[in-house]
């Protein structure tokens, strides 16, 4: 019989240099579109479709403002943002088709995430208005390791009743599984679309709730293929100890 090699879990991140930023000043927000517990390898990312952030009920265009940064040998993106006010900034990206091959689809993945300033507590669940996008029932800032995280997946704006979300570890080499079923978490919305998670080390944690797409996109040859749309949201969690 042949072994065959379990499908990595493909994720969009979307990471900024801090989840709080208790008297404002600027951050850089990194997007890159890998596998995050393995470190790789990361898949060459065109130029975002959008990039922008929606603070207090407003969305900005930030796409003229990011840059490519090398992600090993394939193409990532960033940006720098002044946060000079209190409440939540969301920042997001809608990025370009990527075909992959393997699974013979196209993968869009919608991605998020909030970054409080001045450490208000406010405006975290604003929804972006995203195709689909999780809706944070947990303020996804602050967090401690241990903490439960609880979103609502949503497709147009409505839940989705037993949808899949794919969790992942941002891993920076400390941590090593023992084999290929720990590497990416899998859970079940319930019939609300309601899910929870609880995240048992501090750093960043991407939610990927996956659903398949209207339509049919193309493959590179032109034939139909099936799209998966992710609604992905991170958050970060930080040990007490202080020591992530």
């Amino acid at each position: 019989m042949l072994a065959s090699t379990p499908a990595l879990a493909h994720f969009q991140e979307i990471i900024p240099s801090a989840d709080v930023v208790p008297e404002g000043g600027s951050v850089t927000v990194d997007m890159i579109f890998t596998h995050p517990f393995d470190g790789g390898p990361a898949m060459d990312m065109k130029r975002p479709v959008q990039v922008g952030v929606l603070k207090n009920g407003t969305k900005s265009d930030l796409s003229g403002s990011i840059a490519e940064k090398p992600a090993g040998d394939a193409t990532g993106w960033t940006l720098a943002h002044e946060v000079s006010e209190p409440g939540a900034a969301i920042f997001y990206v809608e990025p370009q088709p990527y075909f992959e091959p393997a699974e013979n689809k196209q993968i869009i993945h919608y991605a998020k995430v909030v970054v409080d300033g001045f450490a208000s507590g406010e405006g975290w669940d604003a929804l972006v208005g995203l195709p689909v996008e999780i809706r944070p029932l947990t303020r996804p800032t602050g967090l401690w390791t241990g903490n439960q995280f609880s979103g609502v997946v949503l497709k147009n704006g409505a839940p989705v009743p037993f949808a899949e979300i794919e969790v992942e570890f941002i891993n920076d080499g400390t941590v090593k599984a023992p084999n290929d079923a720990f590497v990416t978490q899998v859970i079940k919305a319930d019939a609300n679309g309601t899910f929870s998670y609880t995240m048992p080390r501090g750093g960043w944690w991407g939610f990927a709730a996956l659903v398949e797409g209207d339509q049919p996109g193309k493959s590179p040859d032109g034939q139909d293929v099936a799209i998966e749309e992710g609604g992905l949201i991170w958050v970060r969690t930080t040990d007490m100890s202080g020591s992530n």
